[in-house]
């Protein structure tokens, strides 16, 4: 219910707040004196568009705000939960519905001081206020609200709430089979493209690095003369004659280790010496081995040059690096393992579906009963209020529309929704002898009003 109602700025209103009560409450005055701007400023706390005309002249805004009191129902929780805004869960919620004019056009909209968007008041709107008036029955009048009335009447939001979540998963599922039948042709093409992919990288059987290595051998093919001459010098002043350099290191070690038996600082470099010489010598040892496998091959280089061209290829096609490439070729076998297994994942979710399928129309079912037996208790008890507001001789049915087993069984989905696979209608009559029709054809402005006003 709505408890709380400030409005300010708006109209011919400066400032005021109304505190309403249980039970009915009225507002009375003079034509002129403002009461239907209370109600447009109920309206724009509803998700109605509000012009900046609305706001008094001479100022530059405006502010309606209302205080709420609710039990929330299923749909209103589903609501805020795809919203991304907290409800919470208690069994009663308040809600502070503020809406900010600026004579700029500016409209700003807070429920609980958080920023919405009108989208979201409408959506909520429905559930905060209904506004009437002769030939004002739109709710009423609407076939797709009927259902929503009857299950607020019988209690249904626990079970409504169990039967979207196994809709949700069911019809995840469904999305998904169509999905891959809608693929299912490209995916064939797609198979024999990513086949070729896989065939053509696994067949050169790239290894990571191996164009760097190959480069580098083939630039020592290429130079093998210069290389050999480098060699030889190196290892000539290295190690092979008196003058060369670990020769000299070791005559220079004896000496600097004479020279330590009378000066005790000199010790501390043997180590070091003996180090540099094992160095040295490894280093000569190390020249010397390349040198002797230094050798020109015409046909190795041939062969290396035919093998970085075949890389080159690949690169250019799959990648700028051997990285890239074999990347790409365990991202195809993976997308060809997928598409191999299409069939099987295909059966896989058809088993899946048919159980949640199941599992949703066991709920289906018992929230059909349920609207069954309720809708026959809230027949007789609107028929009953319906003589306390002058209607006497009126008739109300419900009537529940469902699909028969064999239609159910057979697969088709048309009638399944996240509310169940009824569809529901309100009948009535308000004279004797006369038939029940559909509400929105043969109920007038007075006569809705007084059904509304029965059914809140």
């Amino acid at each position: 219910m709505l408890s709380l109602l400030k409005i300010k700025n708006i109209a011919l209103i400066d400032e005021i707040q109304l505190e309403f009560s249980h039970g009915l409450n009225l507002l009375t005055g003079e034509t002129g004196s403002g009461k239907s701007i209370i109600v447009d400023s109920l309206g724009a706390l509803t998700g109605e568009r509000v012009s900046s005309d609305l706001i008094k002249e001479g100022e530059s805004n405006a502010q309606i705000e209302g205080l709420f009191n609710l039990t929330p129902s299923a749909n209103l929780h589903e609501i805020f939960y795809e919203s991304g805004i907290d409800s919470g869960d208690s069994e009663e919620i308040d809600l502070i519905v503020r809406r900010e004019l600026a004579a700029s056009g500016r409209n700003r909209i807070f429920v609980n001081n958080q920023l919405v968007t009108s989208n979201f008041l409408k959506k909520i709107g429905a559930f905060l206020v209904d506004i009437h008036g002769q030939g004002e029955q739109a709710t009423l009048f609407n076939p797709s609200n009927h259902l929503e009335i009857l299950d607020e009447y019988a209690s249904l939001k626990n079970l409504r709430t169990n039967l979207s979540e196994k809709y949700r998963d069911f019809a995840k599922t469904q999305r998904e089979i169509e999905n891959l039948r809608e693929d299912e042709a490209q995916k064939l093409q797609l198979l024999d493209v990513l086949q070729f992919q896989v065939d053509e990288i696994n067949k050169v059987n790239l290894q990571p690095g191996e164009d760097d290595a190959l480069n580098e051998e083939k630039r020592r093919l290429n130079n093998v003369e210069k290389l050999s001459a480098l060699s030889d010098e190196a290892y000539l002043l290295l190690y092979d004659n008196e003058e060369a350099t670990v020769s000299t290191l070791e005559k220079a070690a004896r000496k600097i280790e004479e020279l330590s038996e009378y000066e005790s600082s000199f010790k501390e470099y043997d180590e070091g010496l003996q180090t540099a010489q094992a160095v040295l010598e490894d280093l000569a040892i190390s020249v010397r081995d390349f040198r002797n496998r230094l050798e020109f091959s015409p046909e190795r280089l041939e062969e290396i040059e035919n093998r970085l061209a075949e890389i080159s290829r690949l690169k250019r096609k799959y990648g700028g690096a051997i990285e890239t490439v074999l990347a790409h070729l365990q991202e195809s076998e993976e997308r060809l393992k997928n598409i191999e297994t299409f069939e099987e994942r295909k059966e896989e979710l058809k088993k899946i579906l048919a159980q949640q399928r199941e599992d949703y129309l066991i709920s289906a079912r018992e929230i059909h009963d349920k609207r069954t037996k309720a809708a026959r208790r809230f027949e007789r008890e609107v028929e009953t209020n319906l003589k306390a507001v002058a209607l006497e001789k009126a008739r109300f049915e419900v009537r529940i529309d469902a699909p028969d087993a064999v239609d159910l069984q057979s697969g088709n989905n048309k009638r399944l929704t996240a509310k169940g696979f009824d569809q529901i209608e309100f009948y009535f009559s308000a004279n004797v002898g006369e038939s029940v029709k559909p509400l929105a054809k043969v109920a007038s402005g007075g006569e809705a009003s007084r059904l509304m006003l029965i059914l809140k």
